[in-house]
């Protein structure tokens, strides 16, 4: 990085917790520092919505799943859409009539405190590894490439979070996004545009499409019903949907950012700009990625993306075996890329040449191979180390394909969009723990300005918690898929609940409380040996259906005991 990245990320990051702290300073009263006194117009509501979901992890991620997978991942937002309009008529018109905090304070007055607390926990737990998670992403890659130490980035982006979140609440999360997301897309459709321009001339966009197409990475919709295969348009509109009914709706780093909205109206536009804007940014996104596969059909790329690895291998008995490795990668891309070029000009006379495209494709699968290879060698030097390097993709090009200063611009991206969603993650953790466990189980009664203290309070342990999670995090196959595993694992259930009490009004709180308990442990079981025990590519379940099984486990089971209950009774 050159003196002006430097200047470009330091000043671009600066901007945004000072501008955020001395803007929102000085809350007097609880609702103005967790609801900002509901003067948040719609607009911002939903770049406030789509920035909390928008994490460093989507562009960290997101593309490099798109170079490896293709566009596929899309359809995982298939179901966003419909969920945007159920939360809009059913869940914020309840939340804004009964003047709530938070989401679990509505169920207490619909069943009871223990149903509450558990929601209550249940959000907590998968809520403090999410938060620690979108601080380690950005991390531990930046760590990978740069050189810089883990464990100092984590603080560093905690502290920057705690900051301006401790001084303005909710408020300084909202007034820091807009920036934010102007930072992320600014930098994402600058580099989308660029690596079309390092495309070779005679290359068009729609042949570009072409030879993404070629490689498998433009099959956008899957209509098959295997429940192994983890994308699809089913797994998308199913668990797609309970995930962002779950997230969007009984989350409270999400609902806490529509609740500050001026109106139910202004929270409902909020939540439908989402609607509108989600998939097409996303797909944006993975497109981004397929253009960088595109991009390294002409150029070549290295063996394994995490140079971490490389010089772990390169300093262990196996360097031999992989430098060969190399030198084979080398060849084969020397020839994928005149193959390439030969395809280019026949797509360039209307004629996609199937013998020029099965050689493209043979030559793809031998690349795929050595990378394979590469892997497996990897893994001998180090059992514990993570071999699979998609989150490294994108961040290899910006670094060596970008031009000064453009690289600043694009790690001022993946920092704001780290700190973004983290900051919506501790102000809904503060808030939760100060509303619905510390103030509900306090006797003696407090003054305004002591609960807005209590939450500043909990926002710096959450802020130290977070941090310290990040500490201790390890690499998982993909960091996107990685939250949205964690999510999955504990949202079912908390949607449950909110359904039971949304929509089938005869069921009490003893029959919600334990159909969640058995819900939620069940659910830990079936992950554990449908998921987590195989291996990656052998699931017997993708992780989407957890979130359906877990509402629809819970719904069945809360009727199922309310009628027992009722027969003792």
């Amino acid at each position: 990085m050159q003196y002006i990245d430097w200047i470009v990320l330091s000043v671009t990051l600066l901007f945004i917790v000072i501008y955020g702290s001395l803007k929102t300073k000085g809350s007097k009263n609880v609702e103005e520092y967790i609801l900002g006194n509901n003067e948040t117009p719609w607009w911002t509501v939903g770049l406030s919505v789509m920035a909390t979901q928008a994490s460093a992890i989507t562009f960290l991620s997101t593309p490099g799943q798109a170079y490896h997978d293709g566009m596929g991942f899309v359809q995982f937002y298939f179901g966003l859409p419909i969920a945007m309009v159920v939360i809009c008529i059913t869940f914020i018109p309840i939340y804004h009539k009964l003047k709530v905090f938070t989401a679990y304070e509505y169920l207490e007055q619909r069943f009871d405190v223990k149903t509450r607390s558990l929601a209550s926990v249940l959000f907590l737990v998968q809520r403090g590894l999410g938060t620690g998670l979108t601080i380690y992403a950005p991390s531990i890659i930046l760590s990978a490439l740069l050189g810089w130490n883990l464990t100092l980035l984590n603080i560093v982006i905690g502290i920057l979070v705690i900051i301006y979140t401790f001084s303005g609440g909710t408020k300084a999360v909202n007034v820091t996004q807009k920036q934010q997301m102007f930072v992320i897309m600014t930098g994402m459709f600058i580099t989308f545009f660029l690596i079309l321009s390092y495309l070779p001339e005679e290359l068009s966009f729609s042949n570009a499409l072409g030879i993404a197409g070629a490689n498998d990475k433009m099959n956008i919709v899957d209509f098959s019903f295997n429940p192994e295969t983890r994308y699809t348009f089913w797994s998308g509109i199913t668990g797609g949907f309970f995930l962002a009914l779950s997230y969007f709706g009984t989350d409270q780093s999400q609902v806490g950012r529509y609740l500050t909205g001026k109106s139910v109206r202004e929270s409902q536009m909020g939540l439908i700009m989402n609607g509108i804007l989600k998939v097409p940014m996303q797909f944006f996104i993975l497109l981004t990625g397929v253009m960088v596969f595109v991009f390294f059909q002409f150029h070549s790329s290295p063996l394994h993306f995490n140079p971490t690895n490389n010089k772990l291998v390169k300093n262990s008995v196996y360097k031999a075996d992989f430098e060969e490795l190399e030198r084979q990668l080398e060849a084969v891309q020397a020839e994928k890329k005149e193959i390439s070029m030969l395809y280019v000009g026949q797509l360039n006379q209307d004629y996609d040449n199937p013998i020029l495209q099965q050689k493209m494709v043979s030559l793809a699968g031998k690349e795929k191979d050595l990378r394979e290879q590469a892997k497996d060698i990897i893994y001998k030097v180090d059992k514990k180390t993570e071999t699979n390097d998609k989150d490294y993709v994108f961040l290899h090009f910006i670094l060596n394909y970008l031009p000064t200063g453009l690289i600043g611009l694009l790690l001022a991206v993946i920092f704001s969009a780290a700190m973004s969603s983290s900051a919506s993650g501790l102000s809904a953790l503060a808030t939760t723990t100060s509303i619905d466990i510390y103030k509900r189980n306090l006797k003696a009664d407090k003054s305004e300005k002591h609960f807005v203290n209590a939450t500043k309070f909990f926002t710096l342990v959450w802020g130290i918690i977070a941090i310290l999670f990040a500490c201790i995090g390890t690499l998982f196959e993909n960091l996107i898929q990685l939250v949205n595993i964690i999510g999955s694992i504990f949202y079912g259930t908390v949607l449950g609940i909110f359904l039971v009490a949304f929509y089938i009004k005869y069921v009490k709180a003893k029959a919600v409380f334990w159909s969640a308990v058995i819900s939620q442990l069940t659910i830990f079981v079936i992950y554990y040996y449908a998921i987590h025990l195989p291996e990656s590519g052998d699931e017997k379940l993708s992780y989407l259906w957890l979130n359906f099984i877990g509402a629809l486990l819970t719904t069945v089971l809360a009727v199922g005991f309310q009628m027992i209950f009722k027969t003792k009774e």
